[in-house]
């Protein structure tokens, strides 16, 4: 799931401050935007199953 806000890929080198947008490219320099932030877990976590059995043994 991605998220609807998006920030300016080039801000580091082209603004002062992040150019956060929810179109597909940066309203001040033209650049494209990317997703804001990473995905909050991994659909195919791998060590899901375990986790999961040590949050229950833990309660």
């Amino acid at each position: 799931m991605k998220s609807d806000i998006r920030v300016c890929s080039a801000w580091r080198d082209a603004h002062d401050r992040p150019v956060y947008t929810l179109s597909t490219d940066c309203p001040e320099c033209g650049a494209d935007a990317v997703n804001s932030a990473p995905a909050p877990f991994d659909p195919e976590d791998s060590y899901g199953e375990y986790r999961r059995a040590l949050k229950r043994r833990n309660r």
